[in-house]
């Protein structure tokens, strides 16, 4: 979640986050408007990767985590997601000072055209495969701020769901004087949006959210600027995994997470059953899967 501070209609401050409109042809959330974010890959692993970081180290990010090892990687994936997706890198200058002293200096400006158009040229490359993230923190003389990106949320997709993923929500403050733009492939529109108009325009059915995606909207909606914002996820310790329910009524989802009534019952009696139906699974292959043909453009396809 890339998160900046604004004015609101009356003159007040207030937050914004970027999201994403997810391609029509995407096998899951197609047309969703959703964070920048991916998988972890190979290369967020190795150690070149976290040799870019400064701040935390794999062993402090593997305990937020609750996993065993490997969990700086999961911030490293953040990064790198944000920027293939999002065009954002959230990144520092590095520099060797008189005495020769690594010192850490400002966060990444793009706001110059040449820079900017440098970094867009980089993007390409990441996305791409031809060069890691941490391959340009090194040409760049940069090193990632994974110590300003906070993890404040875990969602695992339902078992209808057509792909299932098990997800870490970050937070971080977009740096000033970068542009944030969809990559026109994964996703195909970008805004920056008040969390409570985005959940009203859910609410209205106007703007296609997921279950995560509105409680987290929800839980970043409170706060008015992104300092108050970032303080309250720094103060963030234990992060509970949440596994929705989706039930088939009348032919109708709905989706219940832990804390809404009738959550226990249904997680208990999908435990006693475990069937579902195949009615049940086409509907939320409908739901979330495909708005397109095959060979059907996006672009030429009706939301």
């Amino acid at each position: 979640m890339l998160v900046r501070d604004a004015v609101d209609d009356h003159g007040g401050p207030t937050l914004e986050v970027c999201m994403l409109q997810r391609n029509l042809a995407s096998e899951f959330a197609a047309a969703a408007f959703v964070f920048p974010g991916g998988k972890v890959d190979e290369q967020d692993r190795v150690p070149a990767s976290g040799q870019v970081c400064r701040g935390l180290d794999d062993g402090m990010a593997s305990a937020t985590l609750g996993v065993a090892s490997g969990g700086l990687a999961f911030w490293v994936a953040a990064l790198r997601e944000c920027f293939e997706e999002a065009g954002v890198l959230v990144a520092r200058h590095r520099f060797v000072d008189d005495e020769g002293n690594e010192q850490i200096g400002e966060l990444l400006d793009t706001s110059d055209p040449e820079v900017a158009r440098r970094f867009a040229a980089w993007r390409l490359a990441v996305y791409a495969g031809e060069v890691t993230l941490a391959e340009v923190c090194e040409r760049e003389s940069l090193v990632l701020a994974v110590d300003a990106v906070n993890y404040v949320s875990h969602w695992i997709t339902p078992e209808l769901s057509p792909k299932r993923y098990d997800t870490r929500f970050f937070l971080t403050a977009a740096p000033p004087g970068q542009v944030a733009r969809h990559d026109d492939g994964e996703t195909v529109d970008s805004t920056w949006i008040r969390p409570e108009e985005a959940l009203s325009l859910c609410e209205a059915g106007d703007l296609e959210l997921l279950p995560p995606t509105v409680a987290n909207l929800t839980a970043i909606g409170q706060y008015s600027d992104t300092t108050a914002l970032m303080a309250w996820a720094r103060n963030v310790t234990e992060v509970p995994a949440i596994l929705p329910i989706v039930l088939f009524d009348d032919g109708q989802l709905t989706v219940l997470r832990p804390g809404d009534e009738g959550y226990e019952e249904a997680m208990a009696s999908r435990a006693d059953d475990g069937e579902i139906s195949e009615e049940m699974q086409q509907a939320a292959n409908r739901a979330w899967g495909p708005k397109t043909s095959p060979g059907m453009a996006a672009e030429d396809a009706t939301p």
